[in-house]
């Protein structure tokens, strides 16, 4: 695939598919239109070089081959007649001004499908993700992740799931699983489970742009502001994340002129509002966490015992590992790496987490306990990770050695 088209389809993808899904009301016949579309555009493109629009011919062509296999297969005269006069007759652009990501993510989210589904199939369709891809993030294996996505497409399909964005009385049972598929895409790009840590980034911007959508379609909903917060207060920190090299750069390190500080200023004042509301839920919470991150001038006047009491709030509502070992790496920094290490050695279930590892390994090397540092490093070597961390980890290998 040529550089133009996978940077076509990695950016404008799922707006392309969203519209398919509008137009044809098939998730697997727009798909299989877009891979179409892929296809001539390869030889296209490869002739007479990249239109001026590519998204735009993408999503014509798209509709085009969408034609072509219905009036190929036909077997279902009544809705297949529909698809034809919608592919024919409705503008790219939806009628009534909504976003059909927006769209596309509340069929994903449908409460009809299983948790794992709904956030599966919204990471495929709006976040672009290969099967391989969010099969590494949910660590399950490729078919099984497959046949998950698969059966969620076949049921919106068999239980007539409408594709629009809810009406008001039925957001509420849909708004965990949206909120969640919106984080979910987020630190995919945020923290690529795959090649160079920032090399999905064009998710993290999607997300961000949908998390903005949520917040205009229920302004007065707290965890939607909590949600896009943390994430403009997550992202204000990514040019300084990577040196010239490609290396990963420790928060402590990170050069602070580089981040974004009007997205942090943003981040900050939602926030304060909520928090003065009496909300506190746990995206407001982990808002919280980063505005305290972003708003310290240096590393060395972080609020650290803050940001710990928060992390042991967020704790009680989302009492899992990632957000344990991270107060953890709080309390170490408020209160020495000896209670930090003590309440990180609580955390079960982690052993093929690189980050659990090479956490462990740093408050070792802290404590002076070198040998046992550079094991937690090697173990951390033997898990599933992009590449950026691992040459980090590797780095930090060496110079214990």
């Amino acid at each position: 695939m040529s550089g133009s088209l996978e940077e076509t389809l990695r950016i404008e993808g799922g707006r392309v598919l969203a519209t398919l899904i509008r137009l044809t009301g098939d998730f697997q016949l727009a798909e299989d239109a877009l891979q179409d579309a892929a296809i001539a555009a390869l030889e296209k493109w490869s002739a007479s070089g990249v239109p001026a629009n590519p998204a735009g011919w993408l999503t014509t062509t798209a509709r085009r081959k969408a034609l072509d296999r219905i009036r190929r297969e036909a077997r279902r005269p009544d809705k297949e007649a529909e698809a034809v006069r919608l592919l024919h007759d409705e503008p790219s652009e939806p009628p009534d001004g909504r976003d059909d990501r927006l769209r596309l993510l509340f069929t994903s989210c449908h409460p009809a499908l299983s948790l794992e589904s709904r956030v599966a199939l919204a990471l495929r369709t709006i976040g672009g993700m290969t099967t391989e891809e969010i099969a590494r993030a949910f660590l399950v294996p490729v078919p099984t992740m497959g046949q998950r996505i698969h059966r969620a497409k076949e049921k919106i399909a068999s239980a007539h799931i409408p594709y629009r964005v809810p009406d008001d009385h039925e957001l509420p049972d849909r708004l965990p699983a949206v909120l969640g598929s919106v984080y979910l895409i987020f630190t995919t790009g945020h923290h690529a489970p795959a090649g160079r840590l920032d090399s999905r980034v064009d998710l993290a911007v999607e997300a961000v742009r949908l998390a903005r959508l949520l917040v205009e379609l229920m302004p007065d909903v707290d965890e939607c502001a909590g949600l896009l917060a943390l994430l403009l207060a997550t992202h204000a920190r990514q040019d300084a994340r990577l040196d010239d090299d490609g290396n990963l750069v420790l928060l402590a390190d990170q050069d602070r002129a580089r981040w974004d500080q009007a997205a942090i200023e943003e981040a900050g004042l939602l926030v304060r509002e909520r928090l003065r509301r009496g909300a506190g839920g746990p995206y407001l919470l982990q808002a919280a966490i980063s505005c305290a991150h972003g708003q310290a001038s240096r590393y060395e006047a972080t609020n650290w015992a803050r940001i710990a009491g928060l992390y042991r709030l967020l704790e009680v509502q989302q009492p899992t590992a990632v957000v344990r070992v991270n107060r953890a790496v709080a309390e170490s920094e408020a209160f020495g790496p000896e209670q930090g290490l003590t309440l990180l050695e609580t955390v079960t279930g982690v052993e093929h987490w690189h980050l659990w590892w090479s956490t462990r390994a740093g408050l070792l090397s802290r404590l002076g306990r070198d040998s046992e540092a550079a094991g937690a490093y090697r173990s951390a070597l033997d898990c599933e990770m992009n590449d950026t961390d691992r040459r980090f980890i590797e780095q930090r290998l060496l110079e214990l050695s």
